[in-house]
């Protein structure tokens, strides 16, 4: 199992480059960061954490594309992922070639965490109806996927529509950079995963465990190699228990929280968890 870490990047925070770059001298795996395109100031949807404020970080989110790339041409090894991406928010056509021109960059170091989205105002004022957001994701990705894999591609659904068309560069991962799907388990998750991605990214890691089965069957049935399955719970706050069970599971990586604090609050808690990665 690998060990990797996360972090809510912010303006105020240890800067994502350093905080890469930091991550990858220690050994971790990978490093992932949040997508939030803005935050409307009202608070009709609950915040995820369940507390009656959303916290000040998702304010000042970075766009996590552009901070991967910076990353990347500082760093050489380290996986650098999104957790959670929102395709739904993007134009498919721009948001292809920015996902290719970042696989490119990083040389196949990019991993594509993605996510329905929680924030309804957010959504909302992407023109989104929240009601069929997983119909618009499902055609964002797949028509992304034929730009990346296909010289000649074109899409004709219900949100998306292009003509047959050119675009390169081509991710370097083919046929598409590792794509993950975060959400809790159920039957429309699980089709998602087997249909458009490689692994399912469950925030906190809370009740994998009964679902496991369910989802390596349902990708045998789809005719896929279930051994292939990523499984990447994401923002763990560790243990040795808790990761003991995750490797016993067969997850693939986990991934644990770091604060949205500044360097001397984030570096000595890299340290700490630095001695999971030999143990897992």
């Amino acid at each position: 199992m690998k060990i990797g870490v996360t972090i809510q990047a912010t303006d105020q925070a240890m800067h994502p480059v350093e905080v890469a770059r930091e991550a990858e001298a220690r050994g971790f795996y990978s490093l992932y960061l949040p997508e939030h395109t803005h935050i409307p100031a009202s608070r009709r949807t609950p915040a995820p954490s369940g507390a009656d404020e959303l916290e000040a970080p998702y304010f000042r989110s970075p766009d996590p594309y552009i901070a991967l790339a910076a990353a990347a041409s500082a760093t050489d090894s380290i996986l650098l992922g999104t957790g959670i991406g929102l395709p739904a928010q993007h134009d498919p056509i721009t948001f292809a070639k920015e996902i290719a021109t970042l696989d490119w960059i990083c040389q196949g170091r990019f991993v594509f965490g993605i996510g329905y989205g929680w924030n309804h105002e957010e959504m909302e004022n992407h023109d989104i109806d929240v009601a069929s957001r997983r119909e618009r994701v499902r055609e964002t990705m797949l028509a992304m996927q034929a730009l990346w894999s296909e010289d000649i591609a074109r899409f004709d659904g219900e949100f998306v529509q292009f003509t047959p068309s050119f675009q390169w560069p081509k991710p370097i991962q083919q046929p598409r950079p590792r794509t993950l799907i975060g959400g809790a388990a159920g039957p429309k998750l699980f089709g998602a995963i087997v249909e458009y991605a490689d692994g399912w990214m469950p925030i906190g890691g809370a009740g994998m465990g009964q679902e496991l089965d369910r989802l390596r069957r349902l990708f045998r049935e789809a005719g896929r190699d279930d051994t292939s399955l990523h499984l990447v719970p994401m923002g763990i706050e560790p243990s040795d228990e808790k990761l003991t069970y995750y490797a016993s599971l067969g997850v693939t990586e986990a991934v644990l929280r770091l604060p949205s604090a500044n360097r001397e609050c984030v570096l000595p808690l890299m340290d700490a968890f630095s001695h999971y990665i030999g143990r897992f």
